[in-house]
């Protein structure tokens, strides 16, 4: 069973839209991300609580199995610099990291098969928390 998420309203307008857009040929990515977002528990943005991953926050979080912590910025497709600091909502790890809690973990289908499980260490950035609304 996955864990339950949160996600604003305005993050969900944003993302929706996006997925409109989006070619055929990333249809699994849009699968993904409508799947996510089918269960998630809308809330306003002012009232996000601070321990869940929004689009642009700045997000610590370790695959199991793994010593190593992995930061990253969950973004949107169209925030992407080549910089290996951003994370694609559009990836299979930016689809099952938004809108979990700190603590929370999440585990998803590899494409060749066999599963990745991810655990949210900690957010050092949300924008919601840090009252910036229109990003």
């Amino acid at each position: 069973m996955k864990p339950s998420i949160v996600v604003s309203w305005l993050d969900l307008e944003r993302l929706e839209r996006i997925l409109d857009r989006l070619p055929a040929a990333q249809s699994n990515a849009r699968d993904a991300l409508l799947s996510e977002l089918e269960r998630a528990q809308m809330v306003e943005p002012w009232d996000m609580p601070p321990d869940v991953v929004t689009m642009n926050s700045r997000v610590r979080f370790r695959f199991a199995g793994s010593d190593e912590d992995v930061t990253m910025t969950l973004s949107y497709p169209k925030d992407m610099k080549d910089s290996g600091e951003q994370l694609s909502v559009l990836t299979p790890v930016g689809t099952a990291l938004l809108g979990l809690r700190v603590g929370a973990s999440i585990t998803w289908q590899r494409p060749g098969g066999g599963t990745f499980e991810a655990i949210v260490l900690d957010i050092d950035y949300q924008p919601e928390r840090a009252g910036e609304l229109h990003r």
